[in-house]
């Protein structure tokens, strides 16, 4: 093992045994694990956030299968790479079996016509198609491919799994394991906690904090809750302004708002401000639930939501969020009625589908043609 790599690197698991989390796939009796264990495995999509452990899965199955396995990178590769890998497959000499493992991290990075090229060998077997995502690959992934791939959804290791990875690179030998380091568990469990699930980011912390820590006159290497938290800085938050998790946290703050849940839409609202998200997108969020759900219960909530929008675009950040939170606190625990919501989509289904007829007549603009004269009704009376 080259110690110059990356702690995270060494560390990953070469076999199944070794590696850990994903029990909801990956467990004894799951498909997932009976697949690799015989070498059975099909074209498989493995999407999860960064550092729950995808293309340590990946290298897993490299080290177990009998199939020739390659590996690509959809960020800096392209069709050309693609087909070299095929022919490579499909070489007699080199490899006998006729197939192969092709892993290509990032898949969602392939256009579309990269992603097509791969359709007819996956198809007919050539490529046992292994793709790996942060995004969710039913918006991100052709449907075709997903068609002829199972879809694994991997989730972020909880704290437990990330402490029992965390002590075992304190030992092994292509860890840290030629280093003398005292540690208490209780900075380990605190440096699990504000990795968030990524055990990437708590392994490069962990290395940090020992390789920039001067040994004492004993060669030992202490490592202190106060360097833990300089190497790591702040808790990672799991947010990208244009992926998932952008998504997912609006529809989360939105949700909160319609469940009348101050305290959750205000946090929902930090993370996306924490993460760099525009104050403007929140305060028309903020907008457009002031009409969707609390509508006529409470129709000063939309005067409220628009005034907000107007103080957020000519103030800024960060006082910015002291607006958007009042907004918010306001509309969450306010009455709600989507009666005007789900009334004028209604109104426009009727439209569009049925045959509505037309205007009635004593509903009509007042001026009426009629025997060639022309006529103005100086007085409409609308029937009650």
């Amino acid at each position: 093992m080259d110690l110059n790599k990356p702690l995270a690197y060494r560390m990953s698991p070469k076999t199944l045994e070794d590696y850990v989390g994903q029990e909801h796939i990956l467990g004894k009796d799951k498909i997932l694990y009976r697949t690799i264990k015989a070498d059975r495995l099909s074209s498989i999509i493995l999407w999860g956030p960064p550092g729950c452990g995808k293309t340590s899965l990946a290298k897993v199955i490299s080290n177990t299968t009998k199939y020739k396995f390659m590996k690509i990178n959809a960020v800096t590769s392209g069709i050309g790479d693609i087909k070299n890998a095929v022919e490579t497959a499909q070489n007699v000499l080199l490899n006998p079996s006729g197939k192969c493992i092709l892993f290509i991290d990032e898949i969602h990075r392939f256009n579309k016509l990269q992603q097509d090229a791969l359709l007819p060998f996956v198809e007919n077997g050539t490529v046992i198609l292994i793709g790996a995502t942060t995004e969710n690959p039913y918006f991100e992934v052709n449907k075709a491919l997903i068609s002829r791939s199972m879809v694994f959804h991997l989730q972020p290791l909880n704290e437990e799994d990330i402490f029992k990875v965390l002590k075992n690179a304190l030992t092994a030998q292509e860890g840290l394991g030629s280093y003398h380091i005292q540690v208490e568990e209780s900075t380990l469990k605190k440096l699990a906690l504000v990795s968030n699930g990524d055990v990437r980011t708590a392994l490069n912390g962990l290395e940090v904090a020992v390789l920039t820590t001067q040994m004492d006159e004993k060669g030992l290497i202490t490592i202190t809750d106060e360097i833990v938290k300089e190497c790591v800085q702040t808790r990672k938050a799991v947010f990208d302004k244009n992926g998932d998790s952008h998504y997912d946290n609006i529809s989360a703050f939105i949700k909160s708002i319609r469940g009348s849940d101050p305290d959750a839409a205000l946090f929902y609202l930090a993370r996306a401000l924490n993460a760099g998200e525009d104050p403007v997108f929140m305060a028309r969020r903020i907008v457009i639930a002031a009409a969707e759900d609390v509508g006529m219960a409470n129709p000063n909530a939309l005067i409220l939501a628009t005034s907000c929008m107007q103080a957020v675009t000519m103030v800024g950040m960060p006082e910015a969020r002291i607006i958007l939170a009042e907004a918010t606190v306001y509309l969450a625990t306010s009455k709600k009625s989507n009666a005007s919501y789900l009334g004028i989509n209604r109104a426009l289904e009727d439209v569009a589908n049925k045959d509505t007829g037309t205007i009635p007549m004593h509903i009509r603009n007042a001026p009426a043609e009629r025997n060639g004269k022309r006529r103005i009704w100086s007085r409409l009376q609308i029937p009650t």
